[in-house]
């Protein structure tokens, strides 16, 4: 984990694009050229920072938050003309698949349906090559949680797709007895699970070698808390609360606001911080191992449940009843510090935010975030307030600056539903640049002097509703959006524009 240094901070600016929203003829983002002509274009134009969302394989409601595991990268990332140049695909059988019809838009259900196929033509290909026992053997050693995911997918896959806290108790427990009966039935799944990985963990080298050599960090993003149905939660299961079943006892959420009357029942397994502080947080330091082996500067999100988090009843109908508890990020993130990990930890600090949590970020030294859709009120403490930088590094601020974030309206939808003394306020902040608003928040955010700035793909363009990527408490409609090639030819030229 980097520390902060003694002496001024870098002074970074740079754009966040998931990698499924990266245009592709193959109906989603991958990891092939595209991703590199990305790189090769916001270097270009003076971004040093691509910033993400998570990268996990989704499952029901295709969040990339609730993932089927915290370690294994998405195989619909995959670059399939890398496996054709490889031999392991044709050009004809990748053209012929439907993945979908819309370019502005991720098609999860035709992903489903046809790309998994493709990518096991191209297993059954590898397993011809008389060494792909020894080169999978050899990969597995540098990977510590690939067997445990291939097994569990491989099993999801024979159960017909039930989560494993509906699996017979044998697998559902992790027996030996059971887990030795059924190996033989899932070998080929497991071989072909632990075969996209290896590809998935070459592509991403490259593109992480490639990002370097042109001067950009990748920001990925880490969620606090893990999908109930995991590798996680079935492999790890000390580390959440749950029953002798398997159950869980308590769920994250959120407790009622202005937005939500309910609140939030997010629905994740919460953790034992007392196992957890027992077993010196084993489960979360291999988490920010992984990701350090990833990204160079890391965001976990919904940083406030380190200091204390909402724990709500399982089965409760919403999130009214439940209760704060203390947790134990001081100690885990003191254990992290010692690991000297090479990636920089940064926090997801909104939300509702007490005096522990502002006492964990300042003992801890993460950058927190502020939010420009916020920032525009008449409250001078308002912590998504940020000035023009004056150009000595000396003066910028430990904090990322967001036009908006993946949960916000995009920018030019904001701006239209604002008041009249929010935008007076917003023209003021956007100074000389304030004659071309909304665009106005994003060049005077760009040369703010917090030491990140991030601006969303769609507030590069200014798209409006259409465009949002994701409407909390919704479980439908939202991590679709993707840049169509016409959008991504104007992206390409609008950032020239935001960042010089």
């Amino acid at each position: 984990m980097k520390e902060k240094t003694e002496t001024a901070y870098v002074r970074r600016r740079g754009v966040l694009v998931p990698v499924f929203s990266l245009p592709s003829k193959y109906g989603i983002g991958t990891l092939g050229k595209t991703a590199l002509d990305f790189i090769d274009a916001i270097a270009a134009a003076g971004a040093s920072i691509w910033a993400i969302l998570p990268t996990g394989v989704t499952g029901y409601g295709d969040s990339p938050y609730q993932s089927f595991s915290s370690y294994a990268l998405n195989p619909y990332f995959l670059d399939l003309d890398a496996l054709v140049f490889e031999g392991l695909l044709t050009k004809e059988e990748c053209a012929s698949a439907d993945f979908g019809s819309d370019p502005a838009r991720v098609d999860y259900g035709k992903l489903y349906e046809n790309r998994l196929p493709l990518l096991m033509t191209a297993y059954a290909r590898f397993i011809k090559n008389p060494d792909h026992e020894k080169i999978i053997e050899k990969f597995e050693k540098t990977v510590p949680w690939l067997d445990d995911f291939a097994r569990f997918t491989a099993i999801k896959e024979e159960e017909s797709g039930k989560p494993w806290y509906e699996w017979p108790d044998g697998l559902k427990n992790r027996e030996p007895a059971a887990m030795a009966e059924i190996a033989p039935k899932i070998a080929c799944e497991v071989g072909f699970h632990k075969f996209l990985q290896f590809k998935l963990a070459r592509q991403w080298s490259r593109l992480k070698r490639y990002a370097e050599k042109k001067g950009v960090l990748i920001m990925g993003d880490l969620p606090i808390y893990c999908a109930y149905d995991s590798a996680d939660c079935w492999a790890y299961r000390d580390n959440f609360r749950f029953d002798g079943d398997g159950r869980p006892t308590l769920v994250a959420g959120v407790p009622p606001d202005y937005f939500c009357e309910d609140g939030q029942l997010w629905g994740n397994p919460v953790y034992d911080w007392e196992f957890m502080r027992k077993d010196r947080f084993g489960f979360w330091l291999g988490r920010l191992r992984r990701a350090s082996e990833l990204y160079d500067i890391l965001r976990i999100d919904h940083f406030r449940g380190f200091a204390s988090y909402y724990a709500v009843p399982a089965g409760a109908p919403n999130a009214r009843n439940g209760e704060w508890i203390k947790a134990e990020g001081e100690r885990l993130f003191n254990a992290a510090k010692k690991e000297k990990l090479p990636v920089e930890i940064v926090a997801e600090d909104l939300g509702f935010i007490t005096p522990d949590v502002k006492r964990l970020l300042t003992k801890t030294g993460f950058a927190g975030m502020q939010v420009m859709e916020f920032a525009f009120d008449n409250d001078r403490k308002n912590p998504h307030k940020n000035k023009r930088w004056d150009g000595d590094e000396s003066t910028l601020k430990n904090k990322i600056a967001y036009t908006g974030t993946h949960d916000n309206p995009p920018l030019a939808e904001w701006w239209e539903g604002a008041d009249e003394r929010t935008r007076e306020l917003a023209e003021k902040y956007a100074g000389e640049y304030a004659s071309r608003m909304p665009r106005g928040i994003v060049k005077a955010t760009l040369r703010s002097d917090a030491r990140y700035a991030l601006v969303p793909f769609w507030d590069v363009l200014l798209l409006g509703p259409e465009a949002r990527m994701n409407t909390p408490a919704t479980a439908s409609g939202n991590w679709t959006r993707r840049l169509a090639p016409s959008e991504y030819r104007k992206f390409k030229k609008e950032i020239k524009d935001l960042f010089n």
